[in-house]
């Protein structure tokens, strides 16, 4: 063997392991940083490709990103994590926490961070290139009503500039005994007039309450969905359909029509609309909006007509929609921009069928910022397996996405505190 063999042979090889690690030539083109092998563990469709940011954080939440690139994202239990890629290579190299409470909403408006925590709405000045806010948080909103079940206060600012924040209802379908066989619903006026709705306030007023925010909208169990469009201007939600319809009534509701009722429902955000909780859920397979067992129904009797707005979206049951972000990026092909992406926490009670969700989709949206009423799923895997039976059971689960000033698309992971970048490089396509 001549002297410069070895030497040549290594150098090739040494080539080799180096392109196997490079990104795509068309994500090298575009800048873009190098995807992994298996794309995170995540099914995407052909010429996507993903990589894992950060890894084994606390259960994640929502998220927002802000123009520089850098990520922050709510900790289920904790504070907020501050991300920073400082080397370019897609993945966080400062990770640094921040804050207290848990919680699940966070927003950027301007050079404040705002966040909220199941009693109450923070902010915080940002420093620019200074990754975590150098004061302490001030509160925008004090003492919301919290009955530890449907909890969350997701937000979202309006075109107006206000802050609309959600009050969840703390009930299955207002019924007593919750939850059980033979449930009997409540009179709801009452209850409504402090839960199940969003209230408005001033987003740039400290220490307001309930009563000093303007009762928005009712009739809803949960929205943990809010997000404004930029074109049309308005508000979209989704809205959490109730459970254990067979618990309260079995004998007229099967485990099939549990698995597959109600619909989780997406729905444009109205001054004084109603949205019919808890007397009503809406079928999707009937595309009807029925009556409660709770309140007389029986699976066949329907609600007033013309009393409820009919959902843009009847999405299957028990998904548990959580963040949506419309895409306001022009790095993915032209059928994406101007939609939105939804993702689905999972259902949990779908048995003794198998769970479903544990997805992201994507919602096309049209030229004047409506939704054309479909739907299509962008991106699975979470789970890290076709069927479970528990939650429990699930690698991840999806949560928080938001964009990014490349526009790639991130996502939270609320299971063992993951965040994933998904790009397009047009590979394999």
């Amino acid at each position: 063997m001549s002297s410069t063999t070895f030497p040549r042979r290594a150098a090739f090889f040494l080539t080799l392991v180096s392109l196997a690690g490079a990104p795509p030539a068309s994500a090298r083109a575009a800048g873009l940083p190098a995807p992994d092998r298996d794309n995170g563990g995540l099914t995407l469709p052909p010429g996507f490709r993903a990589l894992v940011v950060a890894d084994n954080l606390k259960p994640l939440r929502n998220l927002t990103v802000a123009p520089n690139g850098d990520i922050y994202v709510k900790t289920r239990e904790a504070g907020i994590y501050g991300l920073r890629d400082t080397d370019g290579d897609g993945r966080a190299d400062v990770i640094k926490e921040f804050g207290s409470g848990g919680g699940t909403g966070i927003a950027l408006r301007g050079d404040w961070l705002y966040e909220s925590t199941d009693d109450h709405v923070f902010r915080y000045q940002l420093t620019p290139g200074e990754l975590v806010p150098r004061g302490e948080p001030q509160r925008v909103v004090r003492d919301l009503p919290n009955g530890h079940q449907h909890s969350a206060k997701v937000f979202a600012f309006g075109a107006d500039g206000m802050l609309y924040v959600e009050v969840g209802s703390p009930s299955n379908a207002l019924g007593k005994p919750d939850r059980a066989f033979g449930a009997v619903g409540q009179d709801p006026t009452e209850f409504l007039k402090t839960h199940g709705g969003y209230w408005r306030f001033d987003p740039d007023k400290l220490e307001q309450t309930q009563a000093d925010g303007y009762h928005f909208s009712t009739g809803h169990r949960h929205s943990t969905t809010i997000a404004l469009n930029p074109v049309s201007k308005k508000l979209f939600i989704m809205i959490h359909g109730r459970d254990q319809l067979n618990a309260v009534a079995p004998q007229f509701f099967t485990d099939d029509d549990n698995a597959e009722n109600p619909a989780e429902v997406f729905h444009v955000l109205t001054d004084g609309a109603n949205f019919g909780w808890p007397t009503t859920y809406y079928d999707p397979r009937r595309h009807l909006r029925l009556i409660n067992p709770e309140y007389g129904g029986d699976g066949k009797k329907t609600a007033e007509p013309g009393k409820f707005p009919e959902p843009l979206i009847a999405f299957p049951a028990h998904w548990a929609p959580m963040q949506l972000a419309f895409y306001s990026g022009t790095q993915f092909p032209e059928k994406y921009r101007g939609g939105a992406f939804l993702a689905f926490h999972g259902s949990w009670n779908r048995a003794p069928k198998p769970q479903k969700g544990y997805n992201v989709v994507f919602i096309p949206f049209d030229e004047k910022g409506m939704p054309v009423g479909t739907y299509e799923v962008f991106a699975t895997g979470f789970a890290g397996m076709d069927e479970i039976a528990s939650p429990a059971d699930a690698k991840h689960r999806p949560n928080g996405v938001g964009v990014g000033p490349d526009g790639s698309l991130y996502i939270s992971d609320s299971q063992v505190g993951r965040v994933w970048r998904i790009i397009y490089t047009g590979e394999g396509k």
